[in-house]
């Protein structure tokens, strides 16, 4: 397992990504916590600790004497197909589900947003634009542009980027390790470029999200801007209540 995020919330998504993906269908029972414990090389209380949640989300179901089940309840599934949870493993189980068709890899000089959002100190730099359009289920659903130091950028093969994840290939191939991301995200409308990459009408509803790679030290390394689908993304926030100091703190997922 990873070290970004606690081992038991690793288990969690994994599971839950088995049940997003169908592995585990609907009413079918899971293994074990024996069996998960020595897939996952765990304790048991650490295999239940990622359970529990599960259950207490609704995604499975535990029956005393049987075991525990996936919910039947399809919509439910469904309904989570998209969301974000806020945890930098989780972002390539999202990216995962894609399928990128179309990428452009440019030099170019750096934009003064480029050069404030990533700390470049020389204006007349360049930097490496990547620019994709990710499909769901046929469908163009995010058009996505990636600003990236030339001297990483410029490792970067259109052909790899239509056969694995770019956060992937960065931190596998290039040893890059993100320790955190800066993420904002506004309802916005479609300019021509975006409507014409994701077949929609000039101005219809879109969420547009920025996102900022950090490396440990705080380093920024990577400026992700994604335009999305109003009709075929979502954004889910969960509020939870902290009872020690009766305040409410916000989990994305």
């Amino acid at each position: 397992m990873g070290t970004l995020v606690p081992v038991y919330y690793q288990i969690k998504q994994t599971l839950k990504n088995w049940i997003l993906n169908r592995e585990f269908n609907p009413g079918e029972k899971i293994p074990t916590e024996f069996e998960l414990a020595d897939k996952f090389k765990v304790s048991r209380l650490t295999v239940r600790q990622a359970i529990s949640q599960l259950v207490q989300e609704g995604f499975l179901v535990s029956k005393r004497g049987e075991g525990t089940f996936v919910t039947k309840n399809s919509d439910l599934i469904s309904s989570f197909s998209l969301e974000f949870t806020g945890f930098m493993d989780d972002l390539f189980y999202q990216i995962s589900k894609s399928q990128t068709k179309s990428v452009k890899i440019s030099r170019v000089s750096v934009p003064k947003m480029v050069k404030d959002r990533l700390k470049l100190e020389n204006a007349d730099e360049k930097v490496i634009q990547i620019k994709r359009v990710r499909f769901l289920e046929k469908k163009a659903f995010a058009y996505t542009i990636n600003y990236l130091p030339l001297e990483i950028g410029a490792r970067i093969s259109e052909k790899d980027l239509y056969k694995r994840p770019l956060m992937e290939i960065l931190e596998k191939d290039f040893g890059i390790q993100f320790t955190e991301a800066f993420q904002t995200i506004q309802a916005s409308f479609s300019d021509q470029e975006v409507s014409e990459h994701l077949e929609i009408a000039s101005g219809s509803p879109i969420l547009f999200v920025e996102r900022i790679m950090y490396t440990k030290n705080r380093e920024p390394v990577e400026l992700v801007q994604s335009s999305y689908r109003g009709d075929l993304y979502k954004y889910i926030v969960r509020l939870k209540k902290m009872k020690e100091k009766d305040m409410w703190v916000h989990q994305m997922g």
